[in-house]
């Protein structure tokens, strides 16, 4: 899983969540930092109100909480998400001596991305194609 500093890279350069049944988030700076919630139809949903969206979390009782705003949680992309967000431009994953690596090609240049996860290739590359794109 990507940490809440490359989530925050991700979200900075433009990536958009659109929740949905089992992400992952984290909710910075409230204490939580060190937590990972994961979105679910039975006990935590997103609900729209007249302000936006907030995520509810219903049925908790260890925690004090009973929505955040959706702009105060930060989305931690799984790996599959990740590399169906790379979309054409994905080549390869391999694995490597220090970890993995992820080959894309963007407007016909092949780039690669090392890094000690998969996750954390797939978020760099991401990273580049949003930058890329101008987000």
């Amino acid at each position: 899983m990507i940490g809440v500093q490359v989530a925050r890279q991700l979200r900075e350069a433009g990536l958009a969540w659109k929740p949905g049944p089992g992400d992952h988030f984290a909710i910075p700076d409230r204490d939580l930092d060190e937590e990972i919630f994961v979105l679910s139809t039975m006990t935590i949903e997103v609900y729209p109100v007249p302000d936006g969206q907030v995520i509810g979390f219903n049925g908790t009782t260890e925690w004090a909480l009973d929505d955040v705003d959706l702009e105060e949680a930060l989305w931690l992309p799984r790996e599959d998400q990740l590399r169906e967000l790379l979309g054409a431009t994905f080549r390869a994953l391999s694995r490597t001596d220090a970890g993995y690596r992820v080959d894309v090609t963007l407007l016909g240049e092949d780039r690669t991305f090392p890094a000690p996860s998969p996750e954390e290739a797939y978020a760099a590359a991401l990273l580049h194609l949003l930058a890329a794109a101008g987000l």
